[in-house]
């Protein structure tokens, strides 16, 4: 039960992130905050969330001189490239928001991150069955249909935003892969990111048009469902597969589109239920075929 609850606290969690900073961003520049605020406010109050949580719940204490210079002494490093692809996805992620409806934005954001890791499994020497290339085929076809509309018309920066932000995502996850400590490094790449924000901010200006709603949005989405919904969702992982894993997070954009719906007032049209669809679907097909094929093979 346990189990149950920690995952779906984590998926509602991942597509609160879209419906949040989408109400915060709604009607730019009228909204209550701007891209570049709403990035910064979010990463500083996930960073301190997740500080918190490693004071009570972990052996090296933020509080400590040691936690600091590991956190500074990886800034620098190949362990610091985690920050760069957490900071990439979390400003593109907000800016593409000013324009994109909460569904389209979440189904471009996953589908991203899971053809971005297929393709390099296959880069490394993954090897897929006919099936496989089918429903990897399937789901290019039916991304490039959700986008195509969007790239042939003004509107095309938001869709190439957000695809960014879920390379960065993608990079994000696979340079953390097999780590240790998920929550330690998770925490030291927020608290990484805090110079780059200090950055954006003063590129943009510094509290340029922010509302106390906006700020409240936005330390929402940082503290609760990023720094607590990647934290249960790490948690949650310990006992999930890979395969698991990856189908769960494939209905994050399905959360999120009609969430959009409930809060946002968007609408679903055709056009996004058939390349939802197709998306999900070859993905599915993908992760679902390669599980069972290992399990056949071990």
């Amino acid at each position: 039960m346990a189990l149950v609850l920690s995952v779906v606290f984590a998926l509602v969690a991942f597509a609160g992130n879209s419906v949040l900073c989408r109400l915060a961003l709604l009607a730019n520049p009228s909204a209550p905050i701007d891209a570049a605020s709403f990035t910064w406010i979010r990463l500083a109050s996930a960073a301190v969330t997740l500080l918190i949580l490693v004071q009570f719940t972990q052996s090296e204490k933020p509080l400590s001189k040691r936690y600091w210079a590991d956190v500074f002494s990886g800034t620098f490093k190949s362990s610091g490239l985690g920050a760069a692809y957490l900071f990439l996805y979390a400003a593109c992620f907000s800016f593409a928001y000013i324009s994109l409806d909460t569904g389209i934005g979440a189904l471009l954001l996953f589908s991203t991150v899971q053809i971005t890791m297929i393709t390099v499994g296959l880069i490394n020497g993954a090897r897929l069955s006919m099936v496989e290339w089918v429903g990897l085929l399937l789901a290019a076809v039916g991304f490039l249909a959700l986008v195509w509309p969007d790239l042939t018309s003004p509107a095309w920066l938001p869709s190439v935003l957000m695809i960014i932000a879920g390379l960065g995502w993608a990079f994000y996850t696979l340079a953390g892969k097999g780590a240790s400590n998920p929550l330690q490094v998770t925490t030291f790449n927020f608290v990484r990111t805090l110079p780059l924000c200090v950055v954006l901010a003063l590129v943009f200006g510094l509290f340029q048009d922010i509302t106390m709603n906006g700020f409240i949005l936005a330390a929402i989405s940082g503290a609760i469902t990023s720094g607590c919904g990647y934290a249960i969702w790490y948690r949650a992982l310990r006992d999930l597969n890979t395969t698991q894993a990856a189908v769960l997070q494939l209905t994050v954009p399905v959360l999120a589109a009609f969430a959009g719906v409930v809060f946002a007032g968007e609408s679903l049209d055709v056009h996004f239920y058939v390349t939802s669809t197709m998306i999900l679907g070859g993905v599915a097909i993908v992760i679902i075929t390669g599980a069972k094929m290992r399990a056949r093979a071990a």
